[in-house]
């Protein structure tokens, strides 16, 4: 069996993976069953659209379709069988909804069956990206798609919290049921795009509330860098309420709680400083993760995805799972009826394990959130009206393995001493340890938080475009160096090509999924660009 995926930017070749295996370490077999649970969910979607089925009688379907596609972003999910009970599960309440409708006709999306893996593999060709002949078609589809997980991504997030808009989830369906519709235009596809941009600054605008309802507005905070000696959990991914759930689990155990990459931006919050055993950060992005795993020696809880497929059995049996991520030979902890989830394995776990081997010492400073930074809006203006500042730099967005990406560090290096870098995403890693100082106070590095909190620096740019008196955000002086990997970054650029960014860099290689005629369009019509060299790069941007 061979694999064609292209969803994330380390795609092989830059072209597509294909063969046995994919560069993420998923194979062949797992992403035709990725391929086939996405189709489902299409399937799905079809049903509810046409049969205007009244999704206020179906509550819990939403919150299943969300994890579907979340399941399929790129290092979520490894687990062949988790795929197939989730595809089984969708086909089911599929079926349950056609039953209730009149009989009509459905696309083959909406019929098929499963039962066996072998059935469900039977439906790969028809479920794959490239069962659309049409390289445009295709490109267009799957960009919307990709935008549609990474913005499930966000919703299931918000919905973990209690916040939730069947506006969005309407969407959600018609969109997805779009991508099914052969009848659809390049010109259709291209408005849904930008539609689905829109809706996608909606998903993270929820998400920030929800996070800031449950946990407070972030605050600017030193995190930790070293380790105690204590034995700890180190919990990696974006789940906000797995987090709360675990510290409130470990508290009076002596098992100290770390956090992983993306997880950083938790220390931020109030809510959770409160916590005397949530002692610090562990660590770096997400790829360097099979050397720190085993250093840190206890055991890590994966609450979304950024799996790296780990290279020892020890490793993979202190990897816990749980949300949409999995991994096979790794434990998987479901929720119970109530939502909660029991995290005693883990620390139980941690008290027989040795306390973790330090990697770094020292502190780094975050929490520039939309709120934090207006807090500072008549001091940032007037440093941007004094000449103190010159320039903003928003270079959020996604890590990654590839020798290219010390592009983004060299680039930080050199900015000149009188630009301020505005970040988001595990992208900051590449420069957020160095020492590139302040201007009148205000850190040359902002750190707003997780890639969803690309949200923040939209807002910031948008209020600034008030406090400047302008009528056209692309006045402001700000410029987009954006690094992307999967696909929460692919909703976060359309989202902010929605709100009429122009002009945004993005690197280290354009996606694999835009045909040359999608890509002219973007560079046309938006100013897309990739990255050249650091110093062709600067000139463009500073003109000096």
């Amino acid at each position: 069996m061979d694999m064609f995926c292209y969803q994330c930017q380390e795609t092989a070749g830059g072209s597509g993976c294909c063969g046995a295996a994919g560069v993420c370490g998923k194979t062949a077999e797992v992403a035709a069953l990725q391929d086939v649970l996405v189709y489902a969910v299409k399937g799905l979607a079809e049903v509810v659209v046409k049969g205007k089925v009244s999704l206020a009688d179906f509550p819990d379907l939403p919150r299943e379709v969300l994890k579907s596609l979340f399941i399929t972003i790129t290092n979520a999910n490894f687990d062949g069988e988790a795929v197939m009970r989730q595809t089984e599960k969708l086909i089911a309440a599929r079926d349950a909804l056609k039953a209730k409708l009149p009989p009509r006709e459905w696309s083959h999306a909406a019929q098929f069956a499963g039962g066996s893996q072998q059935a469900l593999l039977a439906v790969r060709k028809e479920a794959g990206v490239l069962s659309a002949a049409d390289e445009d078609i295709r490109s267009l589809r799957e960009t919307i798609t990709y935008g549609l997980k990474g913005l499930a991504a966000y919703a299931q997030h918000a919905a973990n919290l209690g916040k939730e808009s069947p506006e969005l989830y309407a969407f959600l369906y018609e969109a997805l049921a779009a991508t099914l519709d052969d009848s659809r235009t390049k010109e259709d596809l291209i408005a849904l795009t930008l539609k689905t941009g829109e809706h996608g600054v909606q998903a993270m605008a929820l998400l920030d509330e929800a996070n800031t309802a449950a946990y407070g507005h972030p605050e600017i905070t030193k995190v930790n860098l070293g380790v105690r000696g204590n034995p700890g959990i180190l919990i990696s991914g974006h789940d906000l309420s797995d987090l709360e759930q675990l510290l409130e689990q470990t508290q009076g155990t002596g098992v100290d709680v770390y956090t992983h990459c993306e997880m950083l931006p938790a220390h931020y919050y109030p809510a959770f400083q409160k916590y005397p055993h949530f002692v610090g950060n562990y660590g770096n992005a997400w790829w360097q993760q099979a050397a720190e795993f085993e250093a840190f020696g206890g055991p890590v809880l994966f609450t979304t995805n950024c799996i790296v497929p780990p290279r020892k059995d020890e490793v993979r049996r202190r990897i816990f799972t749980c949300g949409a991520a999995g991994y096979p030979g790794c434990t998987h902890i479901e929720a119970g009826p109530d939502g909660k989830k029991d995290f005693s394995p883990l620390i139980a776990l941690a008290k027989s394990c040795p306390p973790p081997k330090e990697l770094e010492s020292g502190e780094i400073v975050g929490g520039f959130a939309h709120n934090q930074v207006l807090a500072l809006a008549d001091k940032v203006v007037e440093a941007v009206k004094s000449g103190a500042i010159r320039k903003f730099f928003v270079m959020a967005g996604c890590d990654g393995r590839q020798k290219s990406r010390g592009y983004y560090t060299e680039f930080a290096e050199k900015l000149p001493k009188d630009t301020v870098i505005l970040t988001a995403g595990c992208a900051k890693f590449r420069y957020n340890k160095l020492d590139l100082g302040d201007i009148g106070g205000i850190p040359r590095v902002l750190d707003a938080g997780q890639c969803n909190d690309s949200y923040s620096l939209a807002v910031i740019a948008l209020k600034l475009k008030e406090a400047f008196g302008l009528s056209d955000v692309n006045e402001l002086p700000i410029a987009y160096n954006i690094a992307w990997y999967e696909q929460k970054a692919v909703i976060v650029l359309l989202a902010l090509l929605s709100l009429g960014v122009k002009n945004i860099h993005l690197g280290p290689t354009l996606p694999g999924f835009l045909s040359p005629n999608v890509a002219k369009l973007l560079t046309e019509t938006f100013g897309i660009a990739g990255i050249g060299t650091v110093e062709e790069d600067m000139q463009q941007f500073l003109g000096a």
